[in-house]
């Protein structure tokens, strides 16, 4: 593997400033109104609507912060979707997206049935796992519909369908029948393990998801004081013991828009099932391949166990350093041929499983994103990849966190449940594999750092779709936004849980340095050719980015730098949208805008579509067909037997004669 750095400048600033307080706070309010212009112009050829997505807390909190320091990666995802289709002006609607579950929140909060937080989880041991849909979108044009539909997912449940105009919650991708559990109990709202980033191929009309689980037995393997939790929390032991009997499996999912949905049982070439250790936050599709990466961000039973005391955080701060480890610092990775596709197994139709055999790949440093080229010529494939090193995006400032710098005093206020530091520079790969190949290296490499720019390149845009409407073949330029360096975020616990980061660049002692003075946030152009950085923005001390999507101009060609990029920026003293020419980064935003009412904190994933309108598409999994057997099913402590018959007559029970 090569690897270049491009600077050993050190960023210098008179001191790290503090977290800016707007990334904290987000409103539950569902607003629609007219963005206010605070600096620059609206270019003329703006066009299309953007939509980003980000958690703003339960039912509840209220919004976020939450009181007790809990990660605001948890929570409701509320739609934003901006328009930018009116001259002159810039309009904001929002909308939580709301699933059946979410009602039952509603309607069971601060009871005994109630749902609570469990680390990025929200679970009720009794009714089953929230789907908080509140990470990223698809858009997704099969070969019977006349314009784009976009749907909004999450890795903890099957993606949903909205509608772009009312930004309503029309329909589930897949019924109940159609998705396997991860936990085999019979809950209303049993928990289903996908990917957030599901992919689609606009050549033929088809869309790839996965539905996966891991055995106790997986999860068991990555718990390094195993005795000591033995000893200590016998009640945890007593926990996970009624998840006896989980498996590891591996579907790889297809779906045309109308029919249900096919599945692939995934298995290894001596037939064993694939086994995932961590997540599958993100999958990439080829003209020939589909790729799934073991990605390094931890979600399902792990995180449950990661907080099973909301109310006693001692408890909780002792359980944590036993169970957890740091995500793998290598990238597994399965590549799947689209040849061996021919026809699957429908879940939904009640047909035997149908299995395909995977390849592996193993790439050193990890990552929680990639994308793919989608033409792979002579069977190589072209992966981009941001190595968030030494980095668990999983985990979150907590009220009892130490900060790792003498005396070692509390961090956590004002920032609880923030996102913390990475404990190395992150990198930028692109990788070749051979698809024909058995070996598990990639044939070629190229591995940048940049000790200005590439800390915490964790979300990204591109030209995703070219005036055709179809993907393009290459990616040539990629853009990225950081999360820079930051003293508040630097804690004792992450210090210990990277003590050991088997691809350390930069030594704690030095990265400890670096994060007093502090690096700011960066959106930078990766030129994919090169793998040099094109172009970039740093942003001024004290200020973060997040959730950045590329626009193209109006009468664009099929360029990729030839439009705009607009990215969330959270100043000290509010929210703004800022506005970029994408082939001029360094010259900054050439408009920000802004709106009192407009209050979101770190969002995650974005879309662009050319246009949007009423949905009519004719697929809906009707509640009734997705939940009936289910309630029918529904086991529960004999003691809730009237709470729950007044829940299914107050919130089921109507919902399925309205429809």
């Amino acid at each position: 593997m090569s690897e270049i750095t491009q600077s050993n400048t050190k960023a210098v600033t008179s001191g790290c400033p503090p977290v800016p307080q707007s990334i904290m706070t987000a409103s539950r309010d569902e607003i629609d109104v007219e963005l206010k212009i605070c600096e620059g112009h609206l270019p003329d050829d703006l066009q299309g609507d953007i939509f980003f997505i980000g958690p703003v807390g339960t039912v509840e909190s209220g919004g976020l912060p939450f009181k007790d320091g809990d990660s605001f990666l948890n929570g409701d995802g509320m739609v934003y979707r901006l328009d930018f289709n009116q001259k002159g002006k810039v309009t904001v609607k929002t909308k939580i997206a709301k699933p059946l579950d979410y009602y039952f929140d509603e309607a069971t909060k601060g009871t005994k049935l109630g749902f609570r937080n469990h680390g990025i989880l929200r679970f009720s041991l009794i009714l089953g796992a929230r789907n908080e849909l509140n990470t990223a979108f698809l858009p997704v044009k099969f070969s019977q519909d006349e314009s784009e539909r976009l749907l909004v997912t999450y890795d903890a449940g099957r993606p949903y369908e909205i509608n772009t105009h009312t930004l309503e919650v029309k329909t589930p991708v897949g019924s109940n029948k159609e998705w396997r559990p991860e936990i085999n109990l019979p809950y209303l709202f049993p928990p289903i393990f996908s990917t957030a980033h599901p992919a689609f191929d606009t050549y033929t009309h088809e869309m790839f998801a996965v539905n996966y689980g891991r055995s106790l037995e997986n999860f068991i393997d990555t718990i390094p004081f195993l005795e000591e939790v033995d000893k200590l929390f016998p009640e945890v032991r007593k926990f996970w013991e009624q998840f006896k009997g989980l498996e590891d499996f591996v579907y790889l999912i297809r779906w045309d828009g109308v029919n249900p949905l096919e599945r692939w049982t995934l298995v290894n070439p001596d037939g064993s099932p694939v086994s995932i250790k961590q997540t599958i936050h993100q999958i990439g599709v080829t003209k020939d391949y589909v790729v799934l990466m073991d990605t390094s961000f931890s979600t399902g039973l792990a995180q449950i166990l990661n907080n099973p005391f909301p109310d006693n955080k001692e408890r909780e701060r002792i359980l944590r350093q036993l169970l957890e480890s740091p995500p793998s610092p290598d990238s597994i990775i399965y590549i799947v041929s689209r040849s061996d596709l021919a026809k699957g197994q429908r879940p939904a139709m009640n047909e035997p499983e149908v299995k395909v055999v995977v390849r592996k790949v193993v790439i050193p440093l990890e990552a929680s994103h990639f994308l793919v080229d989608y033409d792979n010529p002579d069977d190589k494939i072209t992966l981009h990849i941001s190595h968030i090193c030494a980095w668990d995006v999983a985990e979150w400032l907590r009220t009892y966190d130490l900060s790792a710098y003498p005396p070692h005093d509390p961090v956590s206020s004002p920032w609880p449940g923030m996102e913390l530091n990475l404990m190395d520079i992150s990198r930028l790969g692109r990788y070749v594999i051979d698809g024909k190949s058995q070996e598990e290296a990639p044939v070629e490499s190229k591995v940048i750092s940049d000790r200005r720019y590439t800390w915490g390149p964790s979300l990204y845009t591109y030209l995703d779709r070219l005036p055709s409407g179809m993907t393009p073949g290459q990616l040539d330029n990629i853009y990225w936004s950081s999360f820079g360096l930051w003293k508040d975020l630097m804690t004792q616990f992450m210090c210990y849980l990277f003590r050991d980061y088997k691809y350390q660049q930069v030594p704690q002692s030095k990265l400890l340095s670096l994060a007093e003075q502090g690096i700011p946030p960066c959106l930078f152009r990766l030129q994919t050719c090169s793998m040099e950085i094109a172009d970039q923005y740093l942003f001024p001390p004290g200020f973060m980015v997040s959730s950045p999507q590329f626009m193209p101009r109006r009468g664009n060609q099929g360029s990729s730098t030839d439009g705009y990029i607009t990215c969330n920026v959270f100043t000290p003293e509010r929210n703004e949208i800022w506005i970029f020419k994408a082939d001029a980064l360094s010259e900054g935003a050439i408009c920000k805008l802004y709106h009192e009412s407009l209050n979101f904190a770190f969002t995650l994933h974005t879309a662009w579509l050319p246009q949007i309108g009423s949905r009519l598409a004719e697929y809906k999994i009707s509640l009734q067909e997705d939940y009936e057997e289910l309630a029918k099913k529904f086991q529960y402590p004999p003691e809730f037997e009237k709470e729950i018959q007044e829940l299914f007559a107050k919130e089921l029970y109507p919902r399925f004669e309205s429809e």
